[in-house]
């Protein structure tokens, strides 16, 4: 079957050109041109991958990356920007975009990534649909359901311990700095400070069974934040 994939774009020119061009090379294509709309779409349609702008009406690209990485942290995701600034670039991938892309781009450079992002291998399956879970040592998160249990019992979890502990899992390996998780999980108009962070860290540490003084799955990097990493 072939791919599906949203564009999200609200330039007008550039949007026929990926429609055009993706559609030559066999994908089915869907576009919005507003990030509510491509949101929407996004959730109800479950397309196999999306390209998004960042600077668009309604609701941004960081935006829709957010809210839609709550139901679905696995399609992937390409940004396309105008915006090459390295912040800018960090800002998208702790957001949830899976690579970003600076306009302007060659078409064979952003084919061959959009290939590479879909051969990724995809917890939700080849139906797009099911149960999404990441296990670690004693613990068992259920992405969908947003159920955490812990040698097998269910855990409580406030709304955000339970959408840090989601970005975690869904982003191992890789060490955050401070700001970028408060971008990504409470939003760049969040008011508090990146300490906050650090008392979040500590109670998902509690609730997930791991050693304050010698954590396993949520490791402090000295100079920088925190990683996730599922052994150990």
């Amino acid at each position: 079957m072939n791919e599906r994939i949203l564009v999200v774009e609200d330039d007008p020119s550039i949007l026929r050109g990926l429609q055009l061009n993706l559609g030559m090379e066999g994908y089915l294509v869907r576009s919005a041109m507003d990030g509510e709309t491509g949101l929407m779409m996004a959730r109800s349609e479950r397309p196999d991958l999306l390209l998004v702008d960042l600077m668009l009406p309604r609701l941004g690209g960081l935006e829709l990356i957010r809210e839609l990485r709550k139901s679905d942290p696995d399609v992937p995701i390409l940004i396309l920007s105008a915006k090459g600034q390295e912040t800018d670039k960090v800002a998208g991938l702790a957001f949830g975009a899976d690579d970003y892309v600076v306009k302007p781009f060659s078409l064979p450079e952003l084919l061959a990534r959009i290939g590479a992002a879909l051969r990724r291998p995809r917890a939700r399956g080849e139906t797009g649909v099911g149960r999404q879970v990441r296990r670690f040592g004693r613990a068992e998160v259920d992405l969908v359901a947003r159920r955490l249990l812990v040698d097998g019992a269910p855990v409580e979890l406030t709304q955000k311990e339970f959408d840090l502990l989601a970005f975690f899992v869904t982003h191992p390996g890789r060490a955050f700095r401070r700001e970028e998780l408060v971008r990504a999980v409470w939003g760049s108009s969040y008011e508090g400070t990146a300490r906050t962070v650090d008392n979040f860290v500590a109670r998902l540490r509690a609730h997930i069974g791991d050693d304050a003084e010698e954590p396993r799955h949520l490791e402090t990097v000295r100079g920088v934040g925190y990683r996730f990493t599922p052994g150990g």
